[in-house]
């Protein structure tokens, strides 16, 4: 039977890549996203995959959307094989003067969206991993769960706290065969990191990591392989880790250079 997977945040960004990825590799997809006008735009671009691909408008943060998404899903579908979680919000100020609201959405987002789609998702995983199949979540960490900034202290903490939901739901759900991975990025280019590498941003004391040591940014493909691997039979022993897909920026500091 056809591989099945359900991506979040899949109409920009490392979700859209991941899409690509997916399709090109023969699965059906059911592409979630909170625009409208970005997921028609991904049917336009995915049009030779017009029988793989399902689009449905879901905002993530809300548990009503998300309890109605997966259970068309389900009414569709009896199982499906991966949910890959990619949406995603950055809001940036130090924790002093950050409005409670902008607090809210980012662990809204980042946090709580993923634990919802990860719930309403296991009763259609877990018939896959019954039936000898492949059964996998993959949340989008950020290197910022292990290597906090200021002026990304929301980020970074609903980043860390998905890592540590992840390791949880990973044993929680061993018995059952459903693996549970995050993958950490440090910077991607993707129009969320453009947004605030903008000379024009409000970004305070904030800045991205920007070039690893490998001597690039990643590109949105480089961390779409990563949940390639993480959803085919090499990755059938790993669970509850958070793998970082930084090109080396977290593995060890390097000192600004300065003039003589």
């Amino acid at each position: 039977m056809t591989a099945i997977a359900a991506v979040t945040g899949a109409a920009s960004g490392i979700g859209f890549a991941t899409t690509r990825k997916l399709l090109g590799e023969g699965w059906t997809v059911v592409a979630l996203d909170i625009s409208a006008s970005q997921l028609a735009a991904a049917r336009d671009t995915f049009s030779n995959f017009a029988g793989q691909l399902t689009t449905l408008v879901c905002d993530v943060a809300s548990a009503a959307q998300v309890e109605s998404v997966f259970a068309q899903i389900k009414s569709r579908y009896s199982r499906i094989n991966a949910l890959v979680c990619c949406a995603g919000v950055l809001r940036l100020g130090s924790l002093e003067s950050m409005a409670v609201d902008e607090f809210d959405l980012v662990f809204n987002v980042n946090t709580r969206g993923p634990w919802l789609c990860a719930r309403a998702a296991l009763p259609l995983l877990k018939p896959a991993a019954a039936a000898g199949e492949a059964a996998r979540i993959v949340l989008l960490s950020s290197i910022a769960a292990l290597r906090p900034k200021i002026g990304g202290g929301a980020y970074a903490g609903s980043k860390a706290a998905l890592s540590q939901l992840t390791r949880v739901l990973a044993v929680e759900c061993g018995a059952s065969g459903v693996l549970v991975n995050a993958i950490a990025p440090g910077t991607v280019d993707t129009p969320m990191i453009r947004a605030v590498s903008s000379p024009s941003s409000q970004r305070g004391d904030y800045r991205p990591s920007g070039m690893s040591p490998l001597g690039r940014v990643a590109m949105p493909e480089d961390v779409a392989s990563v949940v390639w691997f993480l959803l085919g039979d090499d990755a059938r022993y790993i669970t509850g880790t958070t793998i970082p897909v930084d090109g080396g920026t977290s593995a060890a500091f390097v000192p600004p250079t300065t003039g003589a």
